[in-house]
């Protein structure tokens, strides 16, 4: 698995915060964005990805939204696990491995009560994870360069295969105009298999979303629709547009072959 070393607390990057609009963001020692929150509206999703990752919500069925077990790798500024926690009222973990970014959720990101913080890395605690015990999982995995996912291997994918429980989904933020793309989401498909994997179109910020599947079983047309239908009934305002993601969506495609010399 390629994996950067690990660092300790000294060398983590520190945490900043800015505001904006009534949006409080954070940041890692750099401008890069590494989350938000409406600041009179926490529960809202406000970031374009961040909404996204949920979208692996339309690969669940409507009558097992609210059970199983959420685990976010990388905390950011709390949005997913504020969502999977409050509104899914799913049991959460999240994982992170800054300390400040931990502190500054608890203090200025109404990061819950409910969720479960382990302070860590992720690779560590996917080690560790009993395998087929998780329905939801998001990962989230950049640091202060904000350049490339730390953790990035195909053994990484794997191991977030094999903590999914049967039917279980992924979702993981990638830069689709970054030339680590193709990689990584080919790193994804050889760990689930080409057929459970999709994507949905980049934001303009260049931020893709890939979803996977452990043994997802793809519905119609009109049950898909009528997820999203559902989904963006009960959480649309809080900046859930499930029919549009919809039409973001395309199963994976290999890259053909290289043509001989």
């Amino acid at each position: 698995m390629t994996k950067k070393p690990a660092r300790t607390p000294r060398t983590l990057p520190a945490v900043t915060l800015s505001e904006d609009d009534g949006v409080r963001y954070l940041h890692l020692d750099s401008i890069w964005i590494q989350g938000g929150m409406r600041i009179k509206k926490p529960q809202v999703v406000e970031i374009d990805y961040v909404q996204r990752m949920l979208a692996a919500l339309l690969w669940l069925p409507t009558d097992v939204l609210g059970g199983g077990q959420a685990v976010q790798l990388g905390l950011g500024a709390g949005a997913l696990t504020r969502f999977t926690a409050v509104q899914l009222k799913m049991a959460t973990t999240v994982v992170e491995i800054n300390p400040q970014v931990i502190a500054v959720n608890a203090s200025h990101f109404h990061l819950p009560a409910a969720a479960e913080v382990v302070r860590g890395d992720a690779a560590d605690w996917l080690a560790q994870a009993t395998p087929g015990t998780v329905r939801l999982l998001h990962v989230d995995l950049y640091d202060e360069e904000a350049a490339a996912p730390v953790l990035d291997g195909e053994d990484f994918y794997r191991a977030c295969r094999e903590v999914l429980e049967e039917g279980g989904v992924m979702s993981v933020n990638l830069f689709g105009r970054h030339a680590s793309f193709r990689g990584s989401i080919s790193r994804i498909a050889a760990a689930f298999g080409s057929h459970q994997v999709w994507s949905l179109r980049p934001t303009r910020e260049g931020n893709t979303v890939v979803v996977a599947g452990r043994g997802v079983v793809v519905p119609d047309r009109d049950a898909l629709t009528a997820r999203a239908a559902h989904l963006e009934q009960r959480y649309g305002p809080l900046g859930l547009p499930a029919r549009k993601w919809l039409r973001m969506v395309r199963p994976y495609q290999p890259e053909p072959p290289a043509a001989a010399p």
